[in-house]
């Protein structure tokens, strides 16, 4: 098979998030892959839209069949106006406007054994069997990887072949483990210990490992890798070391991931022993049915000339007897399967086989393309070898009848208003699926689309209605709002769909737009956002105001994807605000003194760049502004003024060299002479009062750096720090190494008595004063806002010399540059075939919520790992039911009362609630301020009780009701109450 020749460059901003997944080696293989793809349905659309924004070489289309109505309802690339047209030569032109990097090409003739020489994968879909077969066999036999997909109404059918031998080169998606070394012994086997417990427990699966960075026993770095096995005492045995130096410090040990070899049957053989990816043996028996199903419908096409009617009991009823006349499946050992045919399931799915549904088609899109991806790069295990996935329960409930032109899903769909909020890689996604379903096709509202973002060149390769000449490039108007963009492209795929983009984010500070009037003409809520915090301010909103709500994320090949139904199902249960791990900090004491992590050597270099660039050039033009006193300035911010201001310079830089000299000063600050002050007062053999040494475990002792110029993380420390340093001044600056090394051989080392104290006393906040006079002579400084996704600017740059080099100091593993971009950056790894597949599993639970209503049996909760073929969906919890005396409720349960007119006063709803409820109130708070207490004194309880509620509310918040409030929604606490006892919030309806 021939492979394109790879570029070197490769569009590393494009591909940003989908590198953070697969990583560079596996990218540079995808882009020199050549595929062909036969079948362009809807399911034939989605691989190829999935194909193409990844970034594969080479995509030949393969589909001679007309394009016919029928097609419109999930291939979005096509149109009426190309109704008669071939399908692949329809939709070349606007797949290949989705990447320019990808060569789409049109095969027109039949798939012949030459062409399969030419390609490394070929797919088919909605091929009939005889195709797969004939197909299967050649690729098989040339090494050709190989795959088929299929959607028959609410079931996915998906079979790989990789051929016998196909070897993974990595299996998994983890990074390789990496631990520091607390000591290495010299012996046969050496013994190696762990610094961290966490460490050790982490290394017990792993079978080969390497070093890097010690210091004595240096013939282990960079050793070819050594086989490891773990102790009962979970120290880790590495081989012979006798002969080895003796360690002293430091190091780094690395998990090597050891390639495994898959072994895959051609078609015609798995067919009748088919492996299949489940998660239980009932999931397995489920798999086998609808295998035999597949099989079944096959042959009612041969036989018929056409698929099986829609909802036909009598067509139903003979693919059912071709199911039970099919050779029975065997074991691997060649044994005849001893299970029963779930004929009821096989006649649910002949029923329901016609027709095609974009959710469907993106789902099984999503993992064909995952696989192909698997394919070509050799990295994640491939399926073995047949998946099945169903959502038949999509359809009537058991005991229902069979559906009806009245009970269809469509027209329903088209009367509804959703909001969607985030416009990102899944709500492109959503919004796709949400046009070709007709959500809102016939209402005024359509869909509203709520997202505050703009468009920017890393979202292309993941969120499919936007172009390249949406990020302003060939224009001089600024990048477009990704809410404006999204709701025009859904346009262009359905112009019944009315799509309202609104550019405001849903969060407290918007609920003058999103309150009582917008969420009264909604029908539910789609969320497609990546914070929980976000995620849980919409779940609320949505509890309040008893909407549905789906939500779906993703983080690399993992997705999920929920359904939430008031008075059926729980509400969302994602972390809380106080336990989620997002935008954590980390002690202070810990990050500035005692690291023992890599996140902690970069919170502190992001520390650092805030205080050095932005927070100090703010400081300093205030003082220039108002010669303001720094009396009340603290001291970490004295301290940054100090290391910027004064430092080693005496006056303002005016010149190239004078940043570096200011750099250079804050290398030897931060890496010797600020560790060197640190030892001096805790020298490492420190014992504190209770006669516990200080540099115990898990305190890591630093040891300060020598500056070496040839050193290429001190050089970019240097150049990052002068750089940023010039930009702030307004002075230009330089991306000359070269140069830059020279200057340094040249350049003396700063004088300690010039640097920055850790402790700023009275005399250096005089001399800052001093100094601070002579800064403000001349323009404002500039304070640099910290950008991750410019390459250019040095930010990124600043911060991953700083941590890498903080790491040195306390021999922690560093962090390479990617590493640390996503980490500082906050990047979420991402993917388009895990976009879609959540997406999908999205479009499937809103057919069943715009249905007529269901039991919670009917719905589904949904993750996938597709990197580890994983997949499980499963119904809901209930919502916890509470009880206090004789009242019961869940979160979907508020205690409503009306304000009645004239309106009540306090004591009259305080009076309503214990007749009504037997609710004897002690406190009543709205927003958190306290309306009411027993505790109050009787003038202040006699005074408010005679307010009107809502003069009530005004004087104690001094807010006015917002315009068209309807509700306020105040906080009870009871007589009686226990501490777990949490009342449902008080609707007072105005």
């Amino acid at each position: 098979m021939d492979v394109l020749e790879t570029s070197k460059f490769l569009d590393e901003e494009l591909y940003s998030r989908q590198l953070y997944v697969l990583g560079l080696p596996a990218m540079q293989k995808l882009q020199g892959a050549k595929v062909l793809l036969s079948g362009l349905q809807g399911l034939g659309a989605e691989v190829a839209k999935n194909l193409v924004l990844m970034g594969v070489g080479s995509l030949t289309l393969h589909d001679p069949h007309p394009t016919c109505w029928s097609d419109l309802a999930a291939q979005f690339f096509l149109s009426e106006n190309d109704l008669g047209k071939s399908r692949a030569e329809a939709s070349q032109e606007l797949v290949a406007k989705l990447n320019g990097d990808v060569q789409v090409c049109v095969h027109t003739d039949d798939i012949t054994e030459d062409l399969l020489l030419d390609f490394q994968v070929v797919v088919l879909t909605a091929s009939d069997l005889e195709e797969q077969l004939k197909v299967g066999t050649l690729c098989h036999k040339h090494g050709v990887c190989f795959l088929v997909a299929d959607t028959r109404g609410l079931v996915g059918q998906l079979f790989c072949d990789f051929g016998e031998n196909f070897i993974v080169q990595d299996p998994t998606e983890a990074e390789p483990l990496t631990a520091a070394i607390q000591h290495i012994s010299q012996g046969s086997p050496g013994i190696l210990t762990l610094r961290e417990e966490d460490d050790t427990r982490n290394f017990r699966d792993v079978d080969l490992v390497t070093f890097s960075g010690i210091e004595g026993m240096v013939e282990l770095n960079g050793c070819a890798p050594r086989p490891t096995r773990m102790q009962q005492d979970g120290t880790l045995e590495i081989g012979d070391t006798t002969t080895f130096s003796c360690y002293l410090r430091g190091g780094v040990v690395t998990e090597v991931k050891s390639p495994k070899t898959v072994s895959h049957k051609p078609l015609d053989a798995a067919l009748l022993q088919p492996c299949v990816v489940a998660q239980s043996p009932q999931e397995v028996h489920r798999a086998h049915s609808l295998h035999q199903a597949f099989r079944a419908l096959h042959t009612f096409q041969d036989l018929r000339g056409r698929p099986p009617k829609p909802w036909d009991p009598v067509d139903a009823d003979k693919v059912v007897d071709l199911a039970r006349a099919l050779e029975p499946l065997r074991r691997a050992d060649g044994k005849p399967l001893e299970e029963p045919l779930d004929e009821v399931l096989v006649r649910t799915v002949a029923l329901s086989s016609a027709g095609g549904l974009s959710p469907m088609a993106a789902m099984l899109g999503a993992v064909a393309a995952q696989e192909v991806l698997k394919a070509v790069t050799r990295k994640f295990m491939p399926l073995d070898q047949w998946l099945y996935f169903d959502a038949l329960d999509c359809l009537p409930e058991d005991g229902e009848s069979l559906p009806n032109p009245e009970d269809c899903s469509p027209e329903k769909l088209s009367r509804q208003h959703y909001l969607l909020v985030g416009a990102g890689a899944i709500g492109c996604e959503l919004l796709k699926g949400f046009a070709l379903m007709g959500l809102g096709a016939t209402s005024s509202k359509g869909v509203t689309v709520a997202d505050m973002d703009h468009i920017e060149r890393s979202n292309l390769s993941r969120q499919f209605l936007f172009r390249l000449q949406d990020i302003g490039l060939f224009l001089l108007s600024s990048q477009r709002p990704k809410a404006e963009v999204a709701a025009e492209a859904a346009y262009r795929l359905n112009s019944d769909v009315q799509v309202t983009p609104l550019n405001y984010p849903l969060d407290p500070t918007t609920e003058h737009i999103y309150g009582d009037d917008f969420f009264s003409r909604v029908d539910g809520v789609v969320a497609a956002l990546d914070s929980f915090q976000a995620r849980h301010y919409v779940a609320t909103r949505c509890i309040h105001y008893l909407k549905p709500l789906l939500e779906a994320g993703t983080q690399g090949t993992r997705g999920s994807a929920s359904v939430f139904i008031p008075h059926v199902t729980e509400n969302y249960r994602g972390p809380t605000l106080a336990t989620a791990s997002e935008n954590a900090p980390y002690p202070v004491c810990t990050v500035r003194y005692l690291p023992t992590k890599v996140e902690h050597t970069l919170q502190w270099a992001r520390d650092e760049f805030e205080g050095l660039f932005c927070l100090s050039a703010k400081t300093i033009n205030c003082y220039q502004q108002a010669r303001t006193s720094l009396v009340d300035t603290d001291g970490p911010q004295l301290l940054t003024l100090l290391k910027v201001v004064p430092g080693v310079l005496r006056e303002r830089p005016q010149t190239w060299q004078d940043c570096v000299v200011w750099a250079l000063g804050q290398w030897q600050l931060c890496f010797y002479y600020g560790i060197m002050q640190l030892v001096r007062h805790f020298p490492p053999d420190k014992v504190l009062k209770d006669g516990a040494r200080f540099w115990a475990a898990p305190n890591l002792c630093p040891q300060p750096l020598e500056f070496d110029a040839t050193q290429d993380m001190h050089l970019l420390y240097v150049l990052a720090a002068a750089n940023l340093y010039a930009q702030m001044h307004g002075l230009p600056g330089s991306q000359d190494k070269p140069a830059l090394r020279e200057m340094l051989t040249l350049l003396p080392l700063p004088d300690p008595q010039h640097l920055a104290s850790a402790e700023p006393g009275p005399e250096k906040v005089q001399e800052l004063h001093k100094a601070l006079q002579v800064w403000s002579v001349g323009p404002p400084l500039q304070p640099l806002t910290f950008e991750k996704d410019d390459d250019s600017n040095f930010h990124v740059d600043f911060v991953t010399a700083a941590a890498s080099l903080r790491a040195q100091n306390y021999g922690i593993p560093p962090a390479n540059r990617a590493q640390c971009k996503r980490i500082v950056g906050q990047i979420i790894p991402a993917i388009a075939t895990a976009t879609a597949a959540v997406a999908g599993l999205v479009g499937l639970e809103l057919y069943k919520v715009v249905g007529r209503p269901r039991t919670l049996s009917a719905f589904r909760h949904s993750y996938l790992h597709l990197a580890e073929n994983y997949f499980s969906r499963w119904i809901p919890r209930a919502p916890a039911v509470q009880t206090f005396h004789h009242l019961k409720w869940t979160c979907w349960d508020p205690l409503k009362v009306p304000a009645g007119k004239p309106e009540r006063t306090l004591k009259s709803l305080l009076a309503h609630l214990q007749e009504q409820y037997g609710l004897k109130v002690k406190m009543l708070l709205q927003e958190g301020a306290l309306l009411y207490s027993v505790r109050s004194s009787p003038e202040k309880q006699a005074q408010r009780l005679s307010l009107r509620v809502t003069e009530l509310v005004q004087q104690v918040t001094r807010q006015m009701l917002k315009p068209g409030q309807r509700v306020l929604v105040l906080e009870l606490s009871c007589e009686g109450e226990t501490d777990n006892t949490t009342f449902p919030p008080l609707h007072y309806k105005l």
